[in-house]
């Protein structure tokens, strides 16, 4: 009798196959575990870095820089050249503080913000330049919000200064933050004083 129990019980595969079917049952939870994880990882990695270009393009817009008025050149008079150019700057979106330490021309620099003069004859790179700030301002070097600084660019240096009807580019490149660009034609008479808009 023990025999015919112990033949019917190894014949009987019932309780194999139910074991089989739980751990392929199993094997698929741990699957699509480790698959929404994997999924969940990359979102949020993605969102991060989709976080962090955001913040930087604001922290780049945040230093950035705009003219305010008119550009002005002082020119030595009629059929003269161009000695200096100034310009005013204000913060575009009162946001960070930009240095505007100026570049007096000597070979000790300490200034970090720079600025690049072009003309048809002419590339200076990092030319002299100072600062005066005008209105409200806290006594510092810093363009800070609600403050405006007028700066002066100094051609003197240059072997040729611009003269009638010749195109300029001035290029402010802060340390932080877009560079400024401003293109401008000189009239066919230089005054003492003109605007060049």
């Amino acid at each position: 009798m023990l025999k015919r129990l112990y033949k019917t019980l190894r014949r009987d595969e019932r309780g194999i196959t139910g074991l089989e079917t739980a751990i392929i049952l199993i094997a698929f939870v741990v699957v699509a575990s480790v698959f929404a994880y994997t999924v969940l990882s990359a979102g949020i990695f993605s969102s991060q870095k989709g976080q962090e270009a955001v913040y930087a393009g604001l922290e780049e817009a945040r230093a950035s820089m705009e003219p305010k008025g008119s550009m002005f050149a002082y020119g030595t008079g009629v059929g003269g050249n161009v000695t200096e150019v100034s310009f005013v700057l204000t913060n575009a979106l009162k946001g960070q503080a930009i240095d505007l330490t100026p570049n007096s021309g000597n070979t000790t620099a300490s200034h970090v913000t720079v600025l690049d003069y072009t003309d048809p004859n002419w590339h200076q790179p990092d030319i002299a330049w100072s600062v005066t700030f005008i209105g409200k301002n806290n006594g510092d070097t810093l363009l800070e919000q609600d403050e405006q600084a007028r700066v002066t660019v100094i051609l003197t240096g240059l072997a040729t200064s611009p003269g009638p009807y010749d195109a300029f580019t001035i290029v402010v490149k802060p340390v932080t933050g877009a560079s400024l660009v401003m293109e401008r034609v000189l009239p066919a008479r230089i005054d003492p004083v003109m605007d060049l808009h």
